[in-house]
């Protein structure tokens, strides 16, 4: 179920004349890519690696500029692409946080070990994230991610354990 690669962000436009591009970043880091030699670009389902000339920052958007992309007509060919980067170069995460791409499609549980469907989304609700949990059925039930409530996250065995509280469902 480990993902490979991670998103990092979505190319949205060029930026000039000179071969940017506006990333719109899926990230909670926006400077990491500044970290970054190069990323994958996903063109027509293919990963094609691409090395960073340059970074610079515009609004909430990050404006990147590649290699051998020297001008908006080049740059124009990657609107709308998506950009990742290898699991072993994403930020090493503190203890008890995940990344989103590893808890979506997870088997969830109660703890009486009754199946209560997958994670189907996680979106934050600014005090903390909210887990999506999809059945068969498409019924959703909605998990705050505090400790009083995800009581397991198993990665290497696939599967998280919830403590049900009043409300809940």
């Amino acid at each position: 179920m480990k993902q490979d690669y991670f998103e990092v962000g979505q190319i949205v436009n060029t930026f000039g004349i000179k071969g940017f591009v506006k990333v719109n970043p899926l990230t909670d880091d926006v400077k990491r890519f500044e970290e970054l030699e190069s990323v994958f670009v996903v063109k027509n389902k293919e990963l094609i690696e691409m090395k960073i000339e340059e970074i610079k920052y515009h609004k909430n958007m990050v404006l990147i500029k590649f290699k051998g992309i020297e001008d908006i007509n080049m740059a124009e060919k990657y609107k709308g692409c998506y950009i990742k980067i290898k699991r072993e170069n994403a930020k090493k995460l503190p203890k008890d946080t995940y990344f989103i791409a590893d808890l979506i499609g997870l088997p969830v549980y109660d703890e009486s070990g009754n199946l209560l469907g997958k994670v189907d989304d996680i979106y934050n609700n600014k005090s903390h994230d909210i887990y999506v949990v999809k059945d068969e059925l498409g019924k959703q039930i909605l998990l705050p991610s505090t400790k009083e409530v995800i009581k397991q996250v198993d990665i290497d065995n696939e599967r998280i354990v919830v403590h049900l509280i009043d409300g809940l469902v």
